[in-house]
């Protein structure tokens, strides 16, 4: 497999997903998003190559489906896929979330940057703005 150089930024969350692939229906983790996709971990394993649907739930508890995403490598119970379809509306609506949430990491204390309860934790380094033009 050829080395590629990723066009956008990886952010780090944690949001619940739940995920299709057939009649197959997995539940799990995303780690990290960027603007094309997401890696994720999950109780159902997929292989390179296979395609599925995903449906996350943002810390607002919005859910954002992604009606078609290709499983690019996969390693045990982790693996990332590229978004082959979602609506433009949806992307907005995760920009907007990772946009909030960024700014509240930045207004918080180190100590306080997990919100108890939360279904989906995120801390960025650097400002998401490879995703908003």
């Amino acid at each position: 497999m050829p080395f590629l150089i990723r066009p956008f930024r990886r952010f780090p969350v944690q949001c619940s997903v739940t995920y299709n692939a057939g009649p197959f229906q997995g539940q799990g983790t995303v780690w990290n998003l960027s603007c094309t996709g997401w890696r994720l971990s999950g109780d159902l394993p997929m292989r390179p190559g296979e395609t599925l649907s995903l449906t996350v739930t943002l810390p607002n508890e919005q859910r954002i489906l992604v009606p078609r995403a290709i499983v690019r490598w996969s390693r045990g119970q982790e693996f990332p896929v590229e978004n082959l379809a979602i609506e433009p509306r949806l992307l907005d609506a995760v920009r907007y979330e990772l946009m909030d949430t960024l700014d509240s990491v930045r207004a918080e204390p180190a100590d306080y940057r997990t919100p108890v309860g939360s279904n989906c934790t995120s801390a960025f380094p650097l400002p998401f703005h490879a995703c908003l033009n």
